[in-house]
């Protein structure tokens, strides 16, 4: 089959590999329809290549129709079209049984103190082939393959693997007060739907900040107060509160992580870790903060007194300093982590209906063929041509 392999730094390509197949009782084989490409493949693309190897297939949004069955699968049969959660979980420990899916015991990848297992992402969670593919093959095919209606376009649906659990997620840890506010630091597919979906849920003032016009544009279209971090130079804070009755949100999500803007010396210590022998790169990035944290200083800084920081950016560095001082002083609430997927199904699939109230059958600004991958992730890196939010067609 097809698939998008990682060959080094900046480096991906369309490969020739083995078509995937059972290899337990319950696994499931998909027939990929649609897999998006995620802010987080772009850690794999710049940042965290010690943990790759050559010919590692990529990604981690798919859907499909499934192909073949294990003897032992009860749950979906050859023929039905199903959404792919990134968490390999099992569904039945007790960290799935409490909603915490990307904490699953069985697939926690215990080498590296990481938890639950994920799709096309690295040795530190697994190193499990990903679903920029033809094929995947998914692991509890009772559990975790979720099921979704014939009829519309992917576009309906393919959200539900990553960047509608994701947003979801990141609003809900917020915990915006109905009628209150919330700034949103960067407006790429997950920022920008979460900005959506606070919308959605009730708050009156919902702040995106970001530097790339075209991004701003497409949220202040759906109602978000937009702000650019380089035209408002020192007063950034300043116009911030100025929209919220001049003590800042009530709470502020990142939605950028560990690439921020406006760090270079951190910037720097990434590019030379990717430059290094992955052995003693691997020993740098698990024992040294390597994050750009201008971001998440950001959000510190903005969110009221006795308001809520949500990480959905994703952050790797072991060493991070943190602004303590400020942080307890404001006495802030900081909620994060992988989005437990399977967790908010029951909320989001009655939201993808006709009446599209999120606007995901527009959400895409690019549809590409698998085999204009390697152009796509430079493109999405370089926020060209208007992308926000890219999806392939094997």
């Amino acid at each position: 089959m097809k698939a998008v392999t990682w060959q080094g730094r900046r480096n991906v390509s369309v490969e020739t590999v083995p078509d995937p197949v059972l290899q337990e009782p319950t696994d499931v084989i998909v027939r990929i329809t649609t897999s998006g490409l995620c802010g987080s493949d772009l850690h794999l693309y710049e940042v965290l290549g010690p943990f790759l190897d050559p010919g590692d297939v990529l990604g981690h949004e798919p859907m499909g129709v499934v192909e073949e069955i294990g003897r032992e699968v009860r749950a979906v049969k050859p023929g039905d079209r199903v959404v792919v959660p990134f968490n390999v979980c099992c569904g039945t420990c007790p960290m799935c049984l409490s909603g915490l899916h990307s904490q699953c015991e069985t697939t926690q990848v215990r080498e590296y103190g990481s938890g639950a297992a994920l799709f096309g992402y690295t040795k530190l969670y697994g190193q499990v082939p990903g679903a920029q593919a033809e094929f995947l093959r998914v692991p509890f095919g009772n559990t975790l393959p979720v099921r979704v209606p014939a009829g519309p376009s992917d576009d309906r649906f393919v959200y539900l693997s990553d960047v509608l659990p994701t947003a979801w997620q990141a609003v809900e840890y917020a915990e915006v007060p109905r009628g209150g506010s919330l700034a949103v630091l960067g407006l790429g597919p997950i920022g920008d739907m979460a900005a959506r979906i606070a919308l959605l849920r009730g708050a009156e003032t919902v702040i995106g900040i970001d530097p790339v016009p075209a991004r701003r544009a497409r949220s202040a279209a759906r109602g978000v107060r937009v702000l650019d971090p380089g035209a408002e130079g020192g007063d950034l804070v300043e116009r911030v509160r100025d929209l919220t009755d001049g003590r800042g949100p009530d709470a502020v999500v990142d939605a950028v992580g560990m690439e921020a803007h406006g760090a270079p010396v951190a910037k720097a210590l990434q590019g030379l870790v990717g430059r290094l022998p992955d052995g003693p790169a691997r020993r740098l990035m698990l024992s040294c903060g390597v994050d750009r944290l201008s971001a998440l200083h950001l959000a510190v800084e903005l969110v009221r007194r006795g308001g809520t920081v949500s990480l959905a950016g994703v952050y790797g560095g072991a060493a991070d300093p943190m602004p303590l001082l400020t942080m307890f002083d404001k006495q802030l609430r900081l909620r994060m982590g992988q989005a437990n997927v399977l967790r908010w199904m029951d909320e989001l699939r009655p939201l993808l209906t006709d009446d599209d109230p999120l606007g995901v059958d527009g959400f895409a600004t690019h549809r590409l063929p698998l085999d204009a991958a390697p152009d796509a992730y430079r493109m999405f890196q370089e926020k060209a041509d208007g992308a926000v939010k890219v999806l392939f067609s094997p």
